[in-house]
Parts: C-alpha cells; structure tokens; sequence
C-alpha cells in the first residue's frame, strides 16, 4: 500500500485544544469520505522533547502527523487531486492549518504493531530522520534497514514502522526535490509508556542502536503523539 502523510501547523491563533477538535470532529470525518481510502490515523503532537536520545534535533516543527493509506499512489492522487472532495478538503485545511506538507512513504514493518486494544494503551513516538548529505539513497535505505534489526534487540520496544520517504509535496499539490524538502523517513515506535522509552534508549541495545543511528543519519527530530484511527 501507499502511505500519504500529512505533516501539519495549526494556524498561530488557534488554540492547541481547538486545533485537536477541529481535526478530530471536522476535517477527520470529512477527509474519511475520499474514494479509494483504506486506513486513516491522524497522531496528535503532545511533546516535542527528545527522549532517550542524545542527537541533533532538525527544524521541523509540527502540530500533526496524518497517516492514509491506498492502495496505490494512483488512488491517493485522484483522492486528493482530482475527486469530487478535493476542493472541499482543501478548503478546509486553509482554515485552521497555517503549513501542510506532504510525502508519500513505503512502509516497513519492523515489529508489528499489537491489536487495536493493546495499541490504544501504548504510547508512540514519531521522528523525522535526515541521512547525512554525503550519503546516497540507496546508502541510506541500506543502513535503515540493517538499523531495523537492531531495533528488534532493544527490549521495551512494542512496535516498531520504518517510512521511507518516496515522494514530497512542500506546498501541498506540487511535488518538490529532496533539496528543497530534505527529510529521507519517518519512524514510528511504540513503548508502554515513557519510562520505558527512555529504559530502551538507555540499556546497552539501545546504546549501540543509535551509536549506529550516528554512522548515517545527521538529525532526528522526535515527537511524542497521541494517535486515533478515523477509518
């Protein structure tokens, strides 16, 4: 499947409980109704710290992450770009978002994420990672990947999704180089709680995963989230 993620600001004067019901109660129904869309979470940012991880933050700054998967990268276009929604959604998303950018990613998953209940009591973690500007694509996946078996070794983590970025929009609509949007992926992670974020960072699988995370990425900027499913 095709994942279009939403990296969203909330206009200056909307409060951060307005923001949240307005996407939750509003835009979220709206968007659900798009033709071809088979899996809608919107991820909430509640905290831009770190956590666990001593690495050079990037200058994304976000209020939002959405996440809707198609079948393919045809569906999401037509959804978006030519559907009888797609004025009306863009429409809406000028009223109460300032910033809207756009990638599309290939998923992979890593450690699967549990059944609804069980993930309802997690607690996940979004980052923007960004490869060094010496290494290539093609590198950079390499090096992702074998950082995903890493990951498999640190206890405490309970899910774990790799999002390769394949596609950018900056302004949403026109597609973008990496120069000019230049984030390579998104992680998703899941943990019990932050006490056990910060346990997996810190035990000696956790130092040797991002001592390795040293080797290929230059910045990774961390979001704490609360996520709900829409459809």
């Amino acid at each position: 499947m095709t994942v279009r993620m939403g990296l969203i600001r909330k206009k200056l004067d909307w409060t951060h409980d307005a923001f949240d019901s307005y996407w939750r109660d509003y835009h979220g129904p709206l968007a659900r109704r798009v033709p071809g869309l088979r899996e809608y979470w919107q991820n909430l940012v509640v905290d831009r710290l770190q956590r666990g991880i001593r690495f050079a933050r990037g200058p994304w700054d976000f209020d939002g992450f959405s996440q809707l998967s198609f079948d393919d990268t045809r569906q999401s276009g037509h959804a978006f770009n030519d559907s009888a929604l797609a004025a009306e959604i863009m429409k809406d998303e000028r009223h109460f978002l300032k910033d809207l950018h756009i990638v599309t990613a290939e998923m992979s998953v890593v450690i699967p994420v549990p059944a609804r209940e069980e993930r309802a009591r997690l607690l996940k973690r979004m980052s923007i990672i960004k490869r060094h500007p010496s290494m290539s694509e093609e590198d950079f996946r390499r090096e992702w990947k074998a950082h995903g078996d890493l990951v498999r070794r640190m206890s405490g983590v309970s899910a774990y999704r790799q999002n390769v970025i394949v596609g950018r929009e900056l302004i949403k609509g026109q597609s973008c180089t990496y120069e000019e949007f230049p984030i390579d992926g998104i992680v998703e992670m899941w943990f019990r709680d932050i006490p056990s974020l910060e346990a997996a960072f810190g035990s000696p699988q956790g130092e040797e995963t991002m001592a390795h995370a040293t080797s290929f990425l230059s910045e990774i900027t961390a979001f704490v989230v609360q996520e709900r499913q829409v459809h």
